[in-house]
């Protein structure tokens, strides 16, 4: 049994060679969790909303330029999506962690942010970071009056960190059920979930296999059309 997390269906594309195929060789058990991922600014930039700061881009072309906390991240994906997608000229500048991306977001060095909650929560909720959606779905339980990307009007967007259980090919579909129910119910433990939560995570207690084989397929599908179109490799 192997924790994975979202860039497993991804590193195939980023590295020239993986020793593994993240459909082929694995049986999904459950998806667990997920982390939304935030866009997030340097409040002296003058944008207020999303459709500010692609206005404010797109006037200022190779002006402006993300952090995120290193190449090959999820984070650093959802940027270049939300630049291809938009036809954006923005520089990504990759840092290493999320500790340091910040704190050059806060000295407006590098003004936007894609980021999970963990590192920019308390900086948004004392307002040296301005957050502008979150590229999910649904809102944060953590910061629920940051609008989604959909609402910010940019309904095409999705993307988040997830983290899920997966087992050899070929386990016996008992094995696979068992350890399915177990996880669960672990996972929705009050005291687990309330910790978990504290850091932004999204609990997805109902997760059966086949949606979590869904979902590897469909987003290896899509982010290797992202690092394929952006030529992304690992250096």
């Amino acid at each position: 049994m192997v924790v994975v997390a979202s860039p497993f269906v991804s590193n195939s594309f980023v590295y020239d060679t993986v020793p593994y195929d993240p459909i082929k060789d694995f049986d999904p058990v459950t998806l667990s969790l997920t982390n939304p991922v935030m866009l997030s600014v340097n409040p002296s930039l003058p944008a207020q909303t999303v459709k500010d700061l692609v206005a404010l881009i797109r006037a200022n072309p190779g002006e402006y330029s993300y952090a995120s906390a290193a190449t090959g991240t999820r984070t650093y994906f959802m940027g270049e999506s939300f630049k291809q997608s938009l036809n954006l000229d923005l520089v990504h500048v990759p840092f290493n962690g999320g500790g340091l991306a910040v704190v050059s977001v806060l000295a407006g060095h590098t003004p936007v942010f894609f980021s999970t909650p963990p590192p920019v929560v308390q900086h948004i909720k004392e307002g040296t970071l301005r957050a502008l959606a979150v590229m999910s779905k649904a809102r944060s339980q953590i910061l629920p009056d940051v609008p989604t990307i959909a609402e910010a009007g940019y309904p095409d967007f999705d993307g988040e960190e997830w983290y899920g259980i997966l087992v050899p090919a070929g386990t016996p579909k008992a094995v696979i059920a068992l350890l399915n129910r177990e996880i669960v119910g672990i996972i929705a433990l009050p005291d687990i979930k309330e910790q978990l939560a504290a850091f932004g995570f999204e609990l997805v207690a109902t997760a059966t296999p086949e949606e979590f084989a869904a979902r590897i397929k469909a987003e290896t599908e899509k982010w290797g059309k992202v690092i394929q179109a952006a030529k992304i490799k690992h250096e």
